[in-house]
């Protein structure tokens, strides 16, 4: 007995992502089609590692999917495509979650809790969401390894970072400095500038700023003739001020010297600022006023420019020191001690880097809070004004939780010689920004409302400087500044010891190698990411954290260093410190580890992790203990190492990185924020030590916002549960969606709706589509057992769709093989709804209804059978669960293939010689005609069923004429019309005007683009055709030829006496919309075909069974029957057709535009 396709009794996607899911696991499917692929070649992809420690968000589906359809694509290709999972399970989303749930700070760590346990909650911390990840990459068909994933915390992963450390230190690559540099005070530790630089860290922020009096000590003769003369300098920082000691101007920028008043007091003074901002300080009103008629409180403040200067003329000369709390010192290199150095500070000094864009064109150094300030001070021989610990450590005033010092905290002698205490003291233990204020951070969430709402120190200290006569101008003030990547809180600018990678000595070739990159989008490789190289700085690696990779550095306070490039290295250097007397056993040794054997059992003997290597000590050359460096390195190394350190390299799998045989990656993508992050952190490792790329091909995809365009977060209450999305719709819609909706590297406004439209429009379509070529193959027996009906004995609209189904897979798989997902899912899309449903099955029905299996209604068979098994595979690396379905609910009646899944088949080949171009574009042709036609008639309320007399179309070439003769039959069938007539375009029928494009043309001929767009309005009836011929026309505009083409115009057809026109491109139709007594009499009749069809199918008829019709004699019927009654009963196979004036028993009421007609329908 013949199989049957199977049929189905409703739609239900979330039902197919389960009924495949479960296929899959049984099968083990996954893992097959890597099987199937061995021996072959392979295609190299890389999975950036998630943190367990966080839910997965829908922005994580999109993310996934990308990734999964090209792996997917790929393996069907041909290739063998391994996918490694990964965990990320260092750094500081792990640190600051677990001190969140226990209620601790960094402070707390080491004396609430031990460095063991806090990391012992770590490392639970990190998996807490790992069924959730695995759940949702099961659900939404993501195919990756997770039974045997790398996990950064693992000793062997850890190991391999040592070794790579180790390349950088021998290079000379490695180093330590003293610099200012980015710190988190929310988070405790220092930031690397590509931390710094993820989206959304630079933040608009509204901050009190002051334009700040510094009194000249030594002014010039003009500058002292009118009050008290000051330099003014602008800072959005006033908690800096009292770190000041120097004022900085650009040598060749102009200063001006003015007499005025000062706003506030109303004490006459003398003040000195760049001249290209005076009138941003200065109301120009009031130049010229008198200055000795002023009264405090005038609303006008009169001035008057004295003098005029180049930044060199100031250089050099000395002011007060605004706020002497706390002197500046420095190191006594013959006595060791400290010293004043107040004496070298409060100067004016130069810098190229000062501007006029804002400010006074004077700016306020603080050396220990800002990178610039620290150098010009430095080169000007300028000291930075420090605090003196207990402990003798120099420190900013402003410690690492972001408050003034306390005086108890500081050294005795110092604060006795050096801090006016009574100066001071009102200040100290002050946060210099509420946001590190732990009073609006209750139960580890941070209030920013109550924050923002509270006095800052800033607007303090801006009031007391107002008292004092200091400030210049105080006001709010919106400028960009950074935050913290984890915890959204401002950074602060900090002096610290950290270790460095010195990127800024590769940089060169890794722009030289970037440029071989191929960037999905380009613009990211070349702007975001590339211009961040080229203005790179060396990597700050060190982290003051307690989870995450150690550092693998020993020094003696001597400064004798060692970096440790392995396990087994370290185990030897404990067996030199055990005879050097440092240690008194071997700790790797007690437990039973052996170096050289890779095992997984033996490495979890040991922990690489603090505080058991901090308790190592190692023995110098010169026989000094070595303690390690306790710093942590940035997590983004971690992750940056992943194609070496997921393979053990270079201890294990050393050949396949050597060979390049798992490395570099095809392919990689992650989302935007990953530039700066992950995808410098793998591009930096591998061009410094392999001097390589890391990956070949990259997807930057963009974020995910709500359908308004804000970003998503459970706080506005507008976040999207996946999985919940998933289980209401099946992971196919949503996964078609974001794909579709929008290319991947483009924000995403996400709208349920929109899976819900493609699960009706897109998945409802197909499905529909298969449902009817299962029910009428099931009645026919059609198993596809047939051979293949001769090319040449195929009807043309057979071929047409053959053609267009080879340019699809040709198209898809370009796509594809660009990695352009959105183009190749919207092809597709296109296809099945515009062509194989809406024109080719609607237009062939009838082949298929009644009738034995003739060679023409198997050629529709074979024809719609390979659309539907080709659309299969094509969509197959984007919705993985209905594609499966819909392959094997067709081959499991034709055999055609003998595979459990569509994802162990082989991508659809093209077949050029089946592609007819020319029968492409006359079928395109029929359906833009056709399109055009039906807009028409809904304008004026005509229905499809309503015939209509004539439809006329202009023709402009031989070549368009013999293509339009070609579809006539199609077209007129489709639109319902008796006639169709070509004019030429020359004929005058049809009156013809024609619109410039100003957005076009407007960037080619801007300068005389209102006269040429006076001369395209008044080109002829003779030049528009012409036009239209050429497809494109020159004009003469003011003494220049101006070339336009067909693009660059709207041509319209106006309409004519009882006829609608309408235009697309070269095409133009005119339709008659004349309906005679005799065409309404044949529209009638087709409109009750429709509504018996219609009573037929509700009344759950066979589609086979034959009926007999009973009408009750209606005027506006009567005559419609008697003369298409034959073609009536041929459409709704009626035996007999019977007129009647007698009442109707159970007969349906059909409601006509006039009138109401009883109808029987009945089994023969």
């Amino acid at each position: 007995m013949t199989k049957k396709f199977t049929e189905y009794s409703k739609f239900d996607l979330s039902d197919v992502n389960k009924e495949i899911l479960k296929k899959w696991q049984e099968g083990d499917i996954f893992h097959k089609s890597m099987e199937t692929r061995e021996g072959h070649p392979s295609f190299v992809f890389y999975e950036g590692p998630p943190s367990a420690n966080g839910m997965p968000g829908i922005h994580h589906v999109i993310a996934r999917s990308i990734k999964d359809i090209f792996c997917r694509y790929k393996t069907m290709k041909g290739y063998l495509v391994r996918r490694k999972a990964g965990w990320d399970t260092h750094g500081l989303p792990v640190e600051l979650g677990v001190e969140k749930s226990l209620g601790i700070t960094k402070e707390d760590i080491g004396k609430k809790i031990s460095v063991d346990e806090y990391n012992a909650c770590c490392r639970k911390e990190v998996m807490k969401y790992t069924r959730e990840w695995t759940d949702l990459t099961q659900k939404m068909g993501y195919w990756v390894d997770l039974e045997n994933p790398y996990i950064t915390y693992d000793n062997r992963y850890i190991e391999t970072l040592w070794w790579l450390l180790k390349q950088f230190y021998h290079k000379g690559l490695l180093y330590k400095g003293y610099t200012i540099q980015p710190y988190s005070p929310a988070a405790g530790t220092g930031l690397s500038s590509h931390e710094l630089n993820q989206p959304g860290c630079y933040r608009d922020v509204k901050d009190t700023t002051v334009v700040a009096q510094f009194k000249m000590k030594n002014p010039k003769p003009e500058m002292a003739q009118w009050g008290t003369p000051y330099f003014l300098a602008w800072t959005t920082t006033p908690w800096t001020l009292p770190s000041n000691t120097a004022l900085c101007v650009g040598p060749k920028i102009e200063y001006v010297a003015v007499q005025t008043y000062n706003g506030y007091t109303g004490e006459k003074m003398t003040v000195v600022l760049a001249k290209a901002l005076l009138y941003t300080h200065f109301n120009k009103k009031a130049e010229g006023l008198s200055l000795e008629d002023y009264k405090p409180g005038d609303k006008l403040v009169p001035f008057k420019v004295v003098g005029e200067y180049k930044g060199s003329d100031l250089v050099g000369m000395e002011y007060e020191q605004l706020m002497p709390w706390v002197k500046p010192v420095e190191l006594d290199e013959e006595t060791g001690t400290w010293k004043d150095a107040s004496s070298k500070a409060f100067r004016v000094i130069s810098g190229d880097y000062v501007t006029t864009e804002d400010g006074t064109g004077i700016v306020h150094i603080a050396p220990t809070f800002g990178a610039d300030d620290a150098f010009v001070a430095k080169a000007a021989g300028i000291p930075s004004l420090f605090m003196i610990n207990k402990k003798g450590e120099t420190r900013p005033m402003v410690d690492l939780t972001g408050k003034f010092y306390l005086l108890d905290e500081l050294d005795e002698k110092f604060v006795s010689e050096c801090v006016d205490v009574d100066a001071y003291k009102e200040y100290q233990g002050r946060w210099v920004k509420n946001a590190y204020e732990p009073r609006f951070t209750v139960a580890g969430k941070y209030d920013e409302k109550a924050a923002q709402a509270a006095e800052t120190l800033d607007i303090y200290i801006c009031m007391k400087m107002k008292q004092n006569n200091q400030a210049f101008k105080i006001e709010k003030h919106v400028h960009n500044y950074p935050h913290c990547w984890r915890t959204d809180k401002p950074v602060l600018y900090y002096p610290l010891d950290s270790w460095f990678i010195r990127s800024t000595a590769c940089k060169d070739r890794m722009i030289e190698l970037n440029k071989t990159i191929n960037w999905k989008p380009e613009s990211t490789g070349s702007g975001r990411f590339g211009k961040w190289l080229e203005n790179l700085n060396d990597w700050n690696l060190s982290r003051s954290r307690y989870w995450g990779t150690p550092l693998p550095i020993w020094r003696s306070e001597e400064g004798e260093e060692k970096c440790i490039g392995s396990v087994e290295e370290l185990y030897e250097e404990i067996e030199k410190s055990i005879k050097a007397g440092h240690m008194k056993s071997n700790p790797y040794k007690d437990k039973g580890f052996e170096p050289g054997v890779y095992t997984k059992e033996n490495y979890e003997k040991i922990d690489l992790h603090r505080p058991y290597v901090d308790d190592i000590i190692l023995v110098s050359e010169s026989g000094k203990p070595m303690k390690r460096e306790t710093d942590l390195i940035d997590v983004w190394f971690d992750s940056g190492a992943m194609p070496y350190a997921q393979l053990h390299y270079p201890f294990e799998n050393k050949e396949q990185i050597d060979k390049r045989t798992y490395y570099p990656a095809d392919f990689i993508a992650e989302g935007v924020d990953q530039t700066r992050g992950w995808f410098f952190t793998l591009h930096a490792i591998a061009t410094m030590i392999f001097d390589s790329v890391a990956y070949k091909n990259v997807v930057s995809n963009g974020l995910v916002l709500d359908k308004n365009g804000n970003k998503m977060s459970k706080r506005l209450g507008n976040a999207v549960d996946p999985f919940s999305t998933i289980d209401k719709y099946g992971s196919d819609p949503l996964r078609w969606y974001m794909i579709t909706n929008a290319s991947p590297w483009d924000n995403l406004k996400f709208d349920i709706e929109g899976v819900e439209e493609v699960r009706r429009k897109f998945f409802g379509t197909l499905y529909n589509t298969y449902s009817f070529f299962a029910l009428y193959a099931n009645v026919d027996g059609f198993d596809y057992s047939q051979p293949d009906v001769a090319w040449e004995k195929r009807p043309e609209i057979d071929r047409w769709i053959i053609s267009l189904l080879n340019t699809l897979v040709k198209d898809v798989d370009n796509y594809l093989n660009t990695y352009e997902p959105t183009r190749a899912g919207r092809a597709i899309s296109d296809f099945v709804n515009d062509n194989l449903s809406n024109w080719y099955v609607r237009l062939n029905r009838r082949r298929f209804w009644g009738g034995g299996l003739t060679e023409d209604k198997l050629s529709a068979y074979q024809t719609l059978y390979i659309c539907l098994e080709t659309v299969a595979k094509l969509m197959a690396p984007i919705a993985p669960f209905y594609a499966d379905k819909l392959f094997c609910d067709l081959i499991a009646v034709t055999g055609r293939e003998q595979v459990a899944s569509v994802h162990l088949s082989d991508f659809p080949k093209c077949h050029e010689d089946l592609i007819d171009k020319a029968l492409e574009e006359r079928m395109q042709m029929a359906q833009s005609i056709s399109s055009m036609v039906l807009a028409l008639r809904r304008k004026v309320n005509i229905k499809v069923r309503q015939p209509l007399q004539h439809l006329m179309i202009p023709v402009l070439d031989e070549h368009q004429r013999n293509a339009l003769e070609a579809i006539k039959p199609l077209v007129l069938n489709e639109v319902n019309v008796k006639e169709m007539r070509f004019v030429d375009n020359t004929d005058g029928i049809l009156v013809k005007k024609i619109k410039p494009d100003f957005k076009k043309l407007g960037p080619r001929y801007g300068k005389i683009m209102k006269a040429l767009a006076a001369a395209i309005q008044q080109m002829s009836q003779e030049d528009i055709n012409a036009f239209e011929k050429a497809g494109s026309f020159t004009l003469r505009v003011n003494g220049e030829d101006a070339v336009i083409d067909r693009a660059d115009v709207e041509i319209i057809s106006e309409d004519i006496p009882g006829w609608l026109v309408a235009n697309e491109g070269r095409l133009t139709v005119a339709l008659d919309i004349t309906v005679t007594d005799e065409l309404k009499k044949e529209g009638l009749a087709r409109e009750l075909v429709n509504r018996i069809q219609n009573i037929r199918k509700s009344s759950g008829f066979d589609i086979t069974d034959k009926v007999n019709i009973k009408i009750a004699s209606t005027a506006g019927m009567d005559e419609v029957v008697r003369s298409f009654g034959d073609y009536i009963s041929n459409q709704v196979l009626a035996k007999s057709i019977e007129v009647t004036n007698e009442p109707i028993p159970n007969a349906t009421a059909l409601d006509f535009e006039d009138f109401t007609l009883d109808v029987l329908v009945s089994k023969a």
